[in-house]
């Protein structure tokens, strides 16, 4: 119940972050819901890859390259959800950082047990 309450929150985010910026947009609720879904089985299976591929670059700089791997997720949810954009990859990279932000606020009003 908690993952649901948690994929719903990443939703509300991503919903509020196509409102406040220009570069993204999302179509409905549902498409919403279904790029937060996206962007946790993205996390989940591609980023580890990205991250062990990338070692090296992310070593040389001190683990700022990590950014441009997660606004890369953000593109790969781009092409795989229909009414989803996000017109360039520093607007990918705003977006990601921004998010991961909002995430945080939000998932901090969940009490953990």
């Amino acid at each position: 119940m908690n993952n649901l309450i948690k994929l719903l929150l990443n939703a509300f985010a991503v919903v509020v972050l196509s409102k406040v910026l220009s570069g993204v947009s999302v179509d409905s609720y549902l498409t919403a819901i279904v790029v937060a879904l996206i962007l946790a089985i993205l996390n989940l299976f591609v980023k580890p890859i990205l991250i062990i591929l990338t070692l090296p670059i992310t070593v040389l700089t001190l683990g700022l390259f990590l950014l441009i791997v997660n606004a890369l997720i953000i593109l790969i949810a781009n092409s795989l959800v229909d009414g989803f954009s996000v017109s360039s990859i520093w607007v990918a990279l705003l977006f990601s950082v921004l998010l991961s932000i909002l995430q945080s606020i939000l998932h901090s009003f969940l009490k953990e047990d």
